[in-house]
């Protein structure tokens, strides 16, 4: 494990992305609890596409195969319904207080499939793992599920970092109306131009 493996990973990690994104939204609205559902959620959801990298099963998910078009539509059918969500005040993004928040459970659910309905996640850990494992290398399939676990270790920090930072600045949020309703546009807004954005390099 090198530094600059480490050091990209975090970078990664931190680049706000649908993950970083589900996790702020759902500690805004349903709090610390839930923000680190979501984290879980998103870090646990990078399991199959670094079992798929490491053992070769990414290349069926290459672009302009059946497989990889269907699992990004499904992708992007997601995204955007979580854009909707957003705008019309709903699910994981319902700001009302006088509502129940949403169970952690539940949460937990759609950080799991936000990720896992990404094939491209799975082509990214094709071109990100082999860089810091050279495929001559001994016990080169180990290095890099090694590789792949030590990107999620880091993932999860920074996610529930995103969370208890989120989680110290929810009642300032939730006490300003118009920024809550800012906020909830401009979830919306991010999930829908990671949506299109899927759809568009499909």
């Amino acid at each position: 494990m090198t530094v600059a493996f480490l050091l990209t990973s975090l970078v990664v990690a931190i680049t706000p992305g649908t993950g970083v994104m589900h996790t702020l939204a759902a500690t805004v609205t349903a709090g610390r609890r839930a923000g680190l559902a979501a984290a879980a959620g998103g870090t646990l959801s990078l399991v199959p596409h670094v079992i798929a990298a490491v053992t070769g099963l990414a290349a069926l998910l290459r672009a302009g195969t059946p497989a990889f078009r269907v699992m990004t539509w499904l992708g992007v059918a997601y995204l955007l319904w979580m854009a909707w969500s957003a705008l019309r005040d709903r699910g994981t993004f319902a700001l009302d207080g006088d509502r129940p928040p949403r169970p952690a459970a539940a949460v937990f659910r759609d950080g799991v499939l936000l990720n896992l309905l990404n094939p491209k996640v799975t082509v990214f850990f094709v071109a990100f793992l082999p860089q810091f494992v050279p495929p001559d290398a001994p016990a080169a399939t180990v290095r890099m599920l090694a590789c792949g676990l030590v990107f999620m270790a880091v993932t999860l920090l920074v996610f529930a970092g995103y969370a208890l930072l989120a989680g110290a600045l929810r009642r300032r949020v939730l006490s300003r109306p118009r920024l809550t309703g800012l906020l909830r546009h401009a979830f919306a807004g991010s999930f829908l131009v990671l949506g299109l954005g899927l759809a568009f390099r499909a």
